[in-house]
C-alpha cells in the first residue's frame, strides 16, 4: 500500500523524523487559510501516488496565502501521470543548503534490508544513480540486527555527507529504520533530506509503502487503506475479506493463491483467442 506524502509525514513525525510545518488542504480556500496560519510563504505541493510532480508543475512556491490559493487552484484537479490531484499539501517553505538521499527498502532477493544513501539527493537522483552509480551508496541492513548508531553513522561516511552532519544524519536513518520495522513497511525514502541555511535537517518529501499483508497488525493505519479514492469493487471486497485486482477482461477469475490465479489468466486468455479474443 503506498502512502501519500501527508501520510508518510504523518508515521515520520510519530517517528519524531524532523519535519517542516505543513496543512493538507482540499480547496483553493482552504490552501490559503493554511498559508495564512504557517506564516505566509509556503510550498503547494500536489498529492498524488506517483513520482514527478515536480516536473509536471505539481509543486509551487506562493509567496502569501493569495497566491497560496491561486497556485493551488492550477494545480487542484491536474492529471500527473493518471492521478487527478485531489487534495495539495501546503507545507512553510524552507531555505535550502543541500539536498541528500535517504532510504530503505526491504531486499527480497537476499531476506534483508537494504539502505541506499546518497550525497546528491533531490529530482535528479535517477540520473545521478545512472550516470554517477559510485554517488549512491548502498549498504545491506539485517533486519534481525538492526541499524545502531555505528552502522548508521557508517552510512553517512560511505555516503560522503558531510562531516559535521554525521550525528544528526545518523539519528534521523535510525528514526527511519524504525519506521519501516515497526510500521512493516516495504520502502522508506526521503527524497530530499535537506540542510537548511539554518543548518538544520528536514525532510521535506517522503514515500512509505506499507505491507498488506500487516495491515491487521495496524489496525490504526486503516484509514490510510481507505482514502475514500479507492475503487468501489476494491473497497467492497476488502470488507468481505476478499483480494480483488481489478483488470481488463470479459471472465473474471476465482482463485485461491496468486500463482494459480496468474496461470489461470495464462489459460483463459489462450482459450480466448479462438473466441474473438475474449480475455
Amino acid at each position: 500500500m503506498d502512502l501519500y506524502e501527508y501520510e508518510a509525514k504523518q508515521l515520520f513525525g510519530e517517528h519524531e523524523v524532523p519535519l517542516a510545518e505543513r496543512q493538507l488542504a482540499s480547496t483553493p480556500e482552504q490552501a490559503a487559510a493554511s498559508a495564512a496560519r504557517l506564516g505566509g510563504r509556503v510550498v503547494v505541493k500536489a498529492q498524488v501516488k506517483t513520482s514527478g510532480r515536480g516536473k509536471a508543475g505539481g509543486v509551487k512556491v506562493a509567496e502569501g496565502p493569495e497566491d497560496a490559493r491561486a497556485k493551488a487552484e492550477q494545480i487542484l484537479g491536474m492529471d500527473i501521470k493518471g492521478h487527478t490531484v485531489h487534495r495539495v499539501l501546503v507545507e512553510e517553505a524552507t531555505d535550502i543548503a543541500e539536498e541528500y538521499y535517504v532510504s530503505f527498502l526491504l531486499d527480497r532477493a537476499n531476506r534483508s534490508f537494504l539502505s541506499i544513501c546518497s550525497a546528491q539527493g533531490g529530482m535528479e537522483i535517477e540520473e545521478v544513480a545512472a550516470t554517477r552509480p559510485e554517488a549512491v551508496v548502498r549498504t545491506p541492513v539485517d533486519p534481525l540486527a538492526g541499524l545502531d548508531r555505528a552502522a548508521a553513522l557508517a552510512i553517512c561516511r560511505a555516503a560522503g555527507l558531510p562531516e559535521d552532519l554525521h550525528p544528526p544524519t545518523a539519528v534521523v536513518l535510525q528514526r527511519l529504520w524504525r519506521v519501516a520495522v515497526e510500521e512493516d513497511a516495504t520502502l522508506v525514502e526521503v527524497n530530499p533530506l535537506v540542510r537548511t541555511t539554518g543548518n538544520r535537517l528536514v525532510a521535506l518529501d517522503g514515500k512509505v509503502t506499507l505491507d498488506d499483508n500487516a495491515l491487521d497488525r495496524h489496525p490504526e493505519r486503516f484509514p490510510f487503506h481507505d482514502d475514500g479514492l479507492a475503487d468501489s469493487r476494491e473497497a467492497r471486497a476488502k470488507e468481505k475479506g476478499l483480494n480483488y485486482v481489478k483488470l481488463d477482461g470479459q471472465v473474471g477469475i476465482i482463485g485461491n493463491g496468486a500463482g494459480l490465479v496468474m496461470s489461470t489468466l495464462d489459460v483463459v486468455a489462450y482459450a480466448g483467442e479462438e473466441f474473438g479474443g475474449v480475455k
